[in-house]
């Protein structure tokens, strides 16, 4: 299968960020559809809450069609400081990964350009400590 899956799911992300914005105009950038879910609660438009379902019932379904093998839990510590991290991220690089590398590359935003060359920076960066040795 190699990298078939990728591709179906590069395709399949660009083409519902697409029909997003072409259908109602809107960026799907996760980070900022999620935030204003969460705080808005109720009053948040319902297109909010049908994007987050299907993301989150999309890859559940997904996974569970491809049989996609289960990762190994995590300490909730780490994953509460991850999401914190990424959280803090989002807030001052004016969106996240989603918005920036999906929609921003799109429409040919400078900013958004920026933004993911220091995003695969920082990435290559990280895993680079991750894996070196430095004793």
């Amino acid at each position: 299968m190699g990298y078939l899956q990728a591709l179906v799911g590069g395709i399949v992300i660009g083409l519902s960020s697409w029909l997003l914005l072409a259908g109602i105009g809107r960026i799907s950038g996760v980070s900022s559809i999620a935030s204003e879910a969460l705080v808005k609660g109720l009053r948040s438009p319902d297109w909010h809450w049908a994007f987050l379902l299907g993301l989150i019932g999309g890859g559940a379904f997904f996974a569970r069609l491809a049989d996609i093998p289960v990762t190994v839990p995590r300490s909730p510590w780490l994953l509460v400081s991850a999401g914190l991290l990424v959280g803090m991220g989002t807030v001052w690089g004016s969106g996240c990964t989603s918005g920036h590398g999906v929609c921003g590359l799109g429409r040919r935003s400078l900013r958004s350009t920026v933004a993911v060359g220091i995003f695969m920076i920082s990435g290559f960066a990280t895993v680079f400590i991750a894996n070196h040795d430095f004793h």
